[in-house]
């Protein structure tokens, strides 16, 4: 069974940064895409990144070249790092994993299956 626990988020003034860390554990082995989610309050769930082992990334023009992704295999732990946040960052952030032998490397939240409980980003203006 598979459980993602994200940490990290928290209250920051425009401009500041965050570093969201996502520790998954349950995984059979490293073959899962993972990736960063957010939803804010109204609004539907949106991606914001997504990896896979090999490193492949794909970002939200949104957050590209303000957002970095980052994957400790051995850890089993997925990091955001959060430059530049704007006053529309502001959402709840989801860590998302699915098993799979070749991600699709899309954005698309139906992808997949597992989900941690998020974790609050709040940027002030």
């Amino acid at each position: 069974q598979v459980q993602l626990v994200e940490s990290g988020g928290g209250s920051v003034q425009a401009g500041g940064s965050l570093r969201l860390s996502c520790t998954a554990s349950g995984l059979t082995d490293s073959n899962y895409c993972m990736g960063w989610f957010r939803q804010a309050p109204g609004k539907e769930r949106e991606g914001v990144v997504v990896t896979d082992r090999n490193g492949r990334t794909t970002y939200a023009d949104s957050v590209l070249g303000r957002f970095t992704i980052s994957r400790d295999i051995a850890k089993n732990t997925l990091f955001l790092q959060m430059t530049s946040l704007k006053y529309e960052d502001s959402a709840m952030y989801y860590c998302a994993a699915r098993r799979f032998s070749s991600c699709p490397m899309n954005l698309w939240a139906a992808f997949f299956g597992e989900w941690g409980q998020g974790t609050q980003v709040t940027v002030s203006s």
